[in-house]
């Protein structure tokens, strides 16, 4: 048995496949403890998790990816790093990008993706989803049994963001190639099979940078127009690079969560034969279905945040400089606010109360968009799709089964999921 207390959270395989365990061992000791490994900060509490990710005054988003890895480039110095952050931000991870940004740069990157995200832009993509889960279940309907992330879910999610970035359709085949999710049996091109073997997010921002200056030369009526055209909320024009970069952000954060999200939603719907069941009696059961799934796997694990100052979150005190870890996984399931939080109740009366998109500044911005994909997608496949179960041949008998699990401290997610049906045509 894995000894709780001296694991090492971040490279110890025997946590990928369900790390509860572990996060109730954490919580019970205290919902702020200091993991062994590291020094890291972890924080499994609901409570505590909401406080540290609704101050963004005192915790710097500047090592949100990368939590330990790298040390800082700085030794820590003084009463307040502030100013430290800000001369070696640069030098950390994924500095460019939204996700490590503290305010103001932050709500300004943000607002770029607030142009795009409006109630009017959500309907025209959620009228797109619906053709498209009809075109995607046709690629596998007839065989009556798929590998679901692959057939389905990547590619889905990953359409779904590029129709709602304006990326015409005729190029959505090339961004299914290039980022992994091409249909079955397809054929990759000479110039295609050089971009894979690159840097497909290079590739991603050089499309863009083409796709948003050919807008700003020659304007259209399109979303990437729209896009390209954004102003800062003090009216200045962004650069091309930073509205491109909020573009890719919602590539890179949007899909692969959102494939995990729907991954365990069928999950769920092949091990619970009789939430299945409800589903179909009742589909104004699907939204809540979907929170649940949401409380129940979320497919964020853990993220994390720079203490600018010395602090406390609950009664813990917090020295400046230290790396706090927030495990929304790990608040998602804290018995003080989820009654026998390790069942998935779909009657649950507070399931909208998770956190799997996050609290303040940096609560996911795609979140309404994951909603919306996680209902169209569930209602097309229990339309079309009937008898949903889990492959014994791939995945063993009831009571047995083996699923293979991303090995990563950031994400949780399946990196397979077999399932038979029965089609309905």
């Amino acid at each position: 048995m894995t000894d709780l207390d001296s694991v090492d959270y971040f490279t110890d395989p025997a946590l990928v496949p369900n790390p509860h365990p572990y996060f109730d061992h954490m919580r019970a000791k205290c919902p702020v403890s200091k993991e062994a490994t590291f020094g890291v900060y972890a924080v499994t509490g609901y409570e505590e998790a909401t406080e540290v990710l609704k101050n963004s005054d005192v915790f710097s988003s500047a090592i949100a990816v990368g939590g330990p890895f790298p040390p800082l480039p700085f030794a820590i110095e003084g009463d307040d790093i502030t100013g430290l952050i800000e001369e070696h931000r640069s030098e950390l991870p994924m500095y460019e990008h939204m996700v490590t940004m503290d305010p103001p740069q932050h709500t300004y990157a943000r607002s770029v993706l607030n142009r795009l995200l409006t109630p009017a832009r959500l309907k025209e993509n959620e009228d797109f989803m619906w053709r498209l889960a009809d075109r995607q279940i046709e690629e596998f309907l007839e065989a009556g049994k798929c590998e679901f992330l692959a057939s389905y879910a990547k590619p889905f999610s990953l359409l779904v963001v590029a129709d709602m970035l304006g990326v015409p359709e005729e190029d959505h085949e090339q961004f299914r190639i290039v980022l992994g999710a091409e249909r079955p049996g397809s054929r990759v091109g000479a110039l295609d099979n050089e971009i894979v073997a690159s840097n497909p997010l290079e590739w991603l921002d050089e499309k863009f940078v083409a796709y948003i200056s050919d807008r700003r030369e020659n304007p259209r009526d399109d979303v990437l127009t729209s896009l390209a055209l954004a102003k800062y909320p003090d009216g200045t024009t962004p650069e091309v690079i930073d509205v491109v970069r909020s573009a890719t952000f919602l590539f890179a954060a949007g899909q692969e969560t959102t494939a995990k999200l729907l991954g365990w939603s069928l999950k769920v719907l092949g091990e619970h034969p009789e939430v299945q069941q409800r589903l179909r009696a009742n589909r104004s059961l699907i939204p809540q279905f979907i929170e649940e799934t949401l409380r129940f796997e979320s497919p964020v694990k853990s993220g994390f945040r720079l203490a600018k100052t010395a602090t406390t979150i609950g009664d813990i005190d917090i020295p400046v400089g230290a790396t706090v870890m927030v495990c929304p996984g790990a608040a998602n399931r804290d018995p003080r606010r989820f009654e026998n939080p390790h069942e998935f109740q779909l009657d649950r009366p507070n399931f909208r109360e998770h956190m799997a998109f996050g609290r303040g500044v940096h609560s996911c911005p795609g979140g309404p968009l994951a909603r919306v994909e996680g209902r169209v997608s569930i209602e097309r496949i229990l339309d079309r799709m009937l008898d949903i179960e889990i492959d014994a041949e791939k995945h063993g008998p009831e009571g047995d089964r083996n699923y293979n699990f991303e090995p990563t401290f950031i994400l949780r997610g399946l990196t397979d999921l077999n399932i038979t049906f029965t089609p309905n045509s």
